[in-house]
């Protein structure tokens, strides 16, 4: 007889809407004061179903993911407004719920339904949704949980095309310089992200803003006199130059003088890993066989300093790559 009475197990739906449900919950009593026990109870029920969420989607120690019960969970989630409540409710959420929810939230960014990626469909038409991660940057509580589940939604390139033609993207020059480390680490992450992973849309953008990105980016993150931020940065540059995509804004870059003055005082850096990852920019402007007359003029000038410096200029590990590159730029600037 006991059998008869054994509660169903739930379904991926079910739980989906439950979480809805106590994040519905959340959202109406809010602003209400009282009633703690029964704001408790929800808040354990909700934890609950968020960790369930993610068993669903990792699998646990004992098994592996089902693809239909992460079909089925996907559809639910975005058939209604689960993200958008989540996202918005997850500073009210302890610590260890606001972990489990952003692992949520990151993959369901892979999830496909019928091949299709519901959640990059979702997220386009509520990319306020991404004015809502980025500002977590300004929340130290929760800006590393909105900085990873941010991250994860940038995969889908019109997501990362929004963010890069927006208005947000001048704030990342802030963020990376935040006096908390691991929020300057986390934005710097992101910004890394933002301008690498699409490459026709990272080109797009850098032709489209470059005046005044560049002059943010040399100014604020290559003249930085924090270590950590400068060496992110030019390690930056140099990806983003040496990428074939970006061939016509690394040819514009390496025909400013003025981005010339900023390579050359960086290889006099103290620290040998900037002068190292400077190295391998400046060398784009020695290459350049269409070098303007003002650049030819600075080396030409700094051509004995260069030459010496270059001389004693060495790495800690042998590298055929790096001495093959150093014998080039000795070449160029010395029949200049």
């Amino acid at each position: 007889m006991k059998g008869l009475f054994k509660s169903k197990p739930r379904t991926p739906v079910d739980v989906v809407r439950q979480t809805r449900e106590n994040l519905v919950h959340l959202d109406l009593n809010s602003g209400s004061r009282g009633g703690d026990a029964k704001r408790e109870e929800k808040m354990a029920e909700l934890s609950k179903n968020i960790r369930e969420l993610k068993s669903i989607l990792y699998g646990n120690g004992e098994s592996e993911p089902v693809t239909e019960a992460c079909v089925q969970l996907t559809q639910e989630f975005f058939r209604e407004n689960t993200l958008r409540l989540l996202i918005i409710h997850l500073p009210k959420l302890n610590l260890e719920t606001r972990k489990d929810a952003t692992q949520v939230v990151a993959n369901l960014q892979r999830q496909q339904v019928s091949s299709k990626i519901v959640a990059s469909e979702y997220l386009e038409s509520n990319k306020d949704l991404l004015d809502i991660l980025i500002s977590g940057y300004e929340n130290m509580d929760i800006a590393l949980h909105y900085g990873a589940m941010l991250r994860e939604c940038i995969r889908h390139q019109s997501i990362a095309r929004y963010v890069l033609e927006s208005e947000h993207m001048k704030k990342f020059f802030d963020y990376i310089q935040l006096p908390n480390f691991d929020i300057a680490s986390d934005a710097s992450a992101t910004f890394k992200e933002l301008l690498t992973r699409h490459k026709a849309t990272v080109a797009e953008f850098l032709t489209n803003n470059y005046d005044w990105f560049f002059e943010e980016f040399n100014s604020r993150l290559l003249s930085s006199t924090n270590y950590i931020t400068k060496r992110q940065a030019i390690k930056l540059l140099g990806d983003m130059l040496l990428d074939r995509s970006n061939v016509a804004v690394m040819m514009r870059y390496v025909s400013s003088k003025d981005n010339l003055m900023i390579l050359m005082n960086l290889l006099r850096d103290s620290s040998k890993n900037i002068q190292i990852e400077a190295f391998h920019v400046f060398k784009l402007f020695a290459a350049n066989k269409n070098k303007p007359a003002e650049v030819v003029n600075i080396l030409v000038t700094n051509r004995s300093k260069l030459l010496r410096f270059f001389a004693g200029f060495k790495i800690d590990k042998e590298d055929e790559q790096f001495e093959a590159d150093k014998e080039q730029v000795i070449k160029e600037i010395s029949a200049l």
